[in-house]
């Protein structure tokens, strides 16, 4: 891959999908293609036929995704499944049909039973059982992983998967009812602080909303207030964060060094060679908390509420094998939080409301059992 290669990025305006557009873009790619969905309807398999027939990409990086919180993963199952099966299928046989020299395919945790062991390595993957609760998307994910590996050993393909665990970061979801756990408990801590210095025109203008009084009953939906914030849970359950730009390097990495050949050992049966990604270590929900608070500057209390769900006690990832391979992570999770509030304010103070609605196609990677997801559309839970 040089600097003049053709690279489609599918799911670029997505948490994940922007931090590899901008990686690429800041490495000098020059020939860079990516389409919205109103541009190109992934689903459409004939769309994508004319598309790949008239670009001819030599790499693809496939991050689109139909994604959300476990409410909409349990409510939405069809959806979840069938858009999801249909982008990979669609993609995947059209970059083996055009002849793309390199796919990198982004799946997620949430291929790995509820009761793995830990830390969860890739011959963990069609174990145990799934999370009920997000099923449906799970087996679309396992599907293109087993996609990529089924192309690579019939039509000698070069297509890699990757799983990473939870991400945060720059275009993330900060929307009180579906965001995952980092930018939740941010947006909310951000939110009471408004509330606590008495900022309300700030504060109006973060919800968009006309008056103090309409501000005060939503926010109470949520457990916050100018002086208190609410988590679900009493906080011990431990979860694993990676910056999305950290991710996006990882990407950079495996398409520039990792052929599908350095995955095995042309073992009798090749399986599980996708790819862990990962900071492989972990951190309580209080002590995540705690940080975030430290961050934004938030002087309350956090209220743990212990009649609420913790959802799986401990989620961790082995990442040993990309770490064998030359790539760790490099962003500590201080850091990452810390510019990702830098630029959650900047986009209030340029009145971007969009960044914080879910798109269509997104690469929000809710790994169901590894985040603080929303369980009744009204709160923040630990999923």
């Amino acid at each position: 891959m040089d600097k003049n290669s053709k690279i489609y990025i599918a799911g670029h305006r997505g948490l994940v999908g922007s931090a590899i557009l901008q990686k690429f873009k800041d490495e000098g790619y020059l020939n860079l293609i990516y389409k919205t969905h109103d541009e190109l309807d992934l689903t459409d398999q004939m769309a994508v036929k004319e598309f790949f027939e008239q670009e001819k990409p030599d790499f693809v990086i496939l991050s689109a995704a139909k994604a959300g919180g476990i409410l909409a993963n349990n409510t939405y199952r069809a959806d979840f499944i069938y858009q999801n099966l249909m982008i990979e299928c669609n993609v995947i046989h059209q970059a083996y049909l055009s002849g793309v020299k390199k796919l990198l395919f982004i799946a997620s945790t949430t291929v790995y039973p509820m009761n793995a062991t830990l830390p969860t390595s890739e011959n963990n993957m069609l174990t145990g059982d799934l999370s009920y609760a997000n099923k449906p998307y799970a087996i679309s994910k396992i599907a293109g992983s087993l996609m990529c590996e089924s192309y690579n050993l019939q039509y000698g393909t070069n297509f890699i998967t990757i799983t990473p665990t939870n991400l945060y970061g720059n275009n993330d979801k900060f929307d009180l009812e579906k965001s995952h756990v980092v930018p939740g408990i941010l947006r909310k801590m951000h939110l009471a602080k408004l509330l606590n210095e008495k900022r309300y025109d700030e504060l109006l203008a973060d919800l968009n909303l006309e008056t103090l009084d309409e501000a005060l009953e939503y926010l109470a939906k949520f457990g916050v207030n100018a002086n208190s914030v609410e988590i679900w849970g009493d906080g011990t359950p431990t979860r694993e964060f990676l910056y999305s730009s950290d991710l996006a390097d990882a990407v950079m990495f495996i398409m520039q060094n990792i052929e599908f050949k350095n995955l095995h050992n042309n073992q009798k049966e090749i399986q599980n060679t996708h790819l862990n990604i990962g900071p492989n270590e972990n951190i309580t929900i209080k002590e995540l908390a705690m940080l975030i608070r430290d961050v934004v500057g938030f002087k309350g209390e956090l209220v743990f509420n212990a009649n609420l769900p913790n959802g799986a006690m401990n989620k961790l990832t082995d990442c040993s094998k990309i770490h064998s391979l030359g790539w760790k992570h490099k962003i500590n999770l201080k850091e990452g939080i810390e510019m990702m509030y830098q630029w959650y304010k900047n986009s209030i103070r340029g009145g971007v409301e969009s960044k914080f609605i879910n798109l269509t196609y997104t690469t929000s990677f809710d790994t169901i059992n590894n985040l603080n997801f929303i369980a009744d559309s009204k709160r923040i839970c630990n999923g």
